[in-house]
């Protein structure tokens, strides 16, 4: 498996003005770059989009189904061009508004 390069690496926190720092090519960080970092870093997020709101995790929900059933829905998302999950998710919403 090859690991891909961080883009940025975390460390000391430093007062640009009075010290120069560089990037990897040489070029030195002022304070504008540096913001545009730190608003590059704070929208990624690990993993999926949250289906809550922008920086919250999304609860998870796990259940066992047959091996038949877990094919079933896998040849369903295919054929609609969706996510197991999202079938998951519109089958759930629909079971709890007639329950």
């Amino acid at each position: 498996m090859v690991s891909k390069p961080k883009k940025f690496v975390l460390g000391r926190d430093v007062d640009l003005k009075k010290e120069t720092v560089r990037d990897l090519g040489g070029k030195r960080i002022t304070q504008a770059p540096a913001q545009k970092i730190v608003r590059e870093a704070l929208k990624q997020t690990a993993g999926r989009p949250s289906l809550t709101r922008p920086s919250i995790t999304s609860p998870e929900v796990k259940a066992r189904v047959p091996e038949k059933l877990k094919k079933a829905l896998e040849k369903e998302a295919k054929r609609r061009g969706e996510t197991p999950s999202a079938l998951i998710r519109q089958a759930l919403e629909k079971f709890l508004k007639s329950a």
